[in-house]
């Protein structure tokens, strides 16, 4: 993850990832919660709900927030850091990117 990061920059550029790996790997890890378009309303758990990932807000966030994000979880949101690799974790970042627009 850390390493996908351009260091150097006043905002770090991550790798870019490939947006159809991406794909597949949000429908079998986090379609469940983040819903199948990404809006978030896919199954609710106790705690806070899923993000919306088509929003504005998710959008607004740079590259390595969400990474991170991707990396560490969140409240009711687990961290992925031991299933997917770096790559794989820019694959989803990229497809996530296509969400909101």
């Amino acid at each position: 993850l850390y390493g996908g990061i351009v260091q150097g920059e006043s905002e770090p550029r991550v790798l870019p990832g490939d947006r159809a790996r991406g794909k597949t790997l949000f429908v079998r890890n986090c379609a469940g919660c983040h819903g199948a378009a990404g809006g978030g309303d896919g199954y609710r758990l106790l705690g806070p709900d899923p993000a919306n990932l088509t929003s504005p807000s998710t959008s607004r966030k740079s590259d390595a927030d969400l990474l991170k994000t991707i990396h560490n979880g969140k409240p009711n949101m687990p961290a992925w850091k031991g299933n997917l690799s770096e790559s794989q974790s820019r694959d989803v970042l990229a497809y996530v990117r296509t969400l909101g627009k």
